[in-house]
């Protein structure tokens, strides 16, 4: 097979050299996604088309989430060297990942980026991006727990709930298995579409996914049998959570009758769209509760409600604790998110009933 000429200088007689920045707490399931398309891709290419190497903050092994450690090939400082040898960075972060952004791990990817080498961030690893400012104005995406609280501290990045997302030098992924998703398009972009299927075939699965897709299912429903009026009408109210939407206008959006709604709702979801509505801003709140350090009372703005009050009482209805039970079971390496914004000043309870009353900022 005559070689094809690829991006960043290479052919496919040439390795692509991955490093594979591993941090505390890690995926084992995003690093072995990742990692094993690219062997299986050698393997039935008979050509070594990427070679990888694990890399650490420190020289000493890195403990994933599951309590399992892999050892380090190489540390981010003696990778940083002009003379290092390698043509793109994946990143691989944990849960606690607001306590992973050091300035030197900052100083690190900015220096990756300046060189112009591809940067992949898998999973949480799109907050560790965004927080050293390289996700400016770039359409990305991030594990869906944690979109919530993305879209609230980060405003710039363009955030989208996909499998994955490439942008230029960028590509983020919601991790897990969608990293597999995000592996093979590399081998089908390197080795052309039928080595990335043999990968998929090999690997049991049902063909490559496209980036675009959603990570999951509209809240609440299955894309099997359901009607696409139902999906786009969940999907109105997911986009439109601070601002609520009235159910006639719902309707409309999807093109049909309130009381065609009604049925769709009833009849696949087992509740009324209002009450489903309901629990799509709540369980909203509920992840950036714990997903931020955010003043309940923005928590609820953001949700939609006008009384924290009504906010309390249908987050204890539907969750079985109140918003402040809630946040005191986050945990304490949550970061602040947008706490000390001033809405919680411009909006506070003003009665004893709880009613959020407009006061003119100071």
């Amino acid at each position: 097979m005559k070689p094809i000429e690829r991006p960043y200088g290479l052919s496919l007689d040439q390795s692509l050299h991955i490093g594979v920045l591993v941090l505390p707490g890690f995926s084992h399931l995003s690093f072995h996604a990742y990692i094993e398309p690219l062997r299986i891709a050698n393997m039935l290419s008979k050509a070594r088309l990427f070679t990888w190497q694990v890399v650490g903050v420190y020289k000493k092994p890195v403990y994933g989430a599951n309590g399992i450690s892999i050892s380090v090939d190489v540390t981010a400082e003696e990778i940083s060297g002009i003379k290092a040898h390698f043509n793109q960075l994946v990143i691989i972060a944990g849960e606690q990942v607001e306590q992973q952004s050091t300035p030197q791990l900052q100083t690190f990817l900015r220096r990756v980026a300046r060189r112009g080498i591809p940067i992949s961030a898998l999973g949480t690893a799109t907050w560790l991006l965004a927080e050293t400012g390289l996700l400016a104005d770039t359409p990305c995406t991030i594990h869906w727990s944690r979109l919530a609280a993305f879209s609230e501290v980060f405003r710039k990045p363009r955030i989208r709930e996909t499998l994955f997302v490439k942008d230029g030098q960028y590509s983020t992924c919601a991790g897990e298995l969608a990293a597999f998703d995000l592996a093979v398009d590399l081998i089908a972009s390197r080795a052309g579409a039928t080595v990335a299927q043999e990968v998929c075939r090999h690997a049991i699965v049902d063909g490559q996914r496209a980036g675009a897709n959603r990570q999951t299912a509209p809240a609440g429903i299955s894309y099997a049998n359901v009607s696409e009026k139902l999906v786009s009408a969940v999907q109105t109210m997911e986009a439109n959570l601070d601002d609520t939407l009235s159910m006639n206008a719902i309707a409309k959006h999807a093109g049909i009758s309130r009381r065609q709604l009604e049925r769709l709702f009833v009849t696949h979801v087992g509740t009324t769209p209002a009450k489903h509505y309901l629990k799509i801003r709540v369980d909203q709140a509920k992840r950036l509760i714990q997903g931020t350090r955010m003043p309940l009372v923005e928590i609820a703005i953001a949700c939609g409600f006008v009384s924290s009050s009504h906010f309390s009482k249908c987050f204890k209805a539907i969750h079985g604790k109140t918003p402040q039970q809630c946040r005191s079971e986050v945990p304490a390496w949550v970061g602040p998110g947008l706490g000390g914004t001033g809405l919680a000043r411009i909006l506070q309870p003003a009665h004893e009933n709880g009613t959020a009353v407009a006061r003119q900022p100071y």
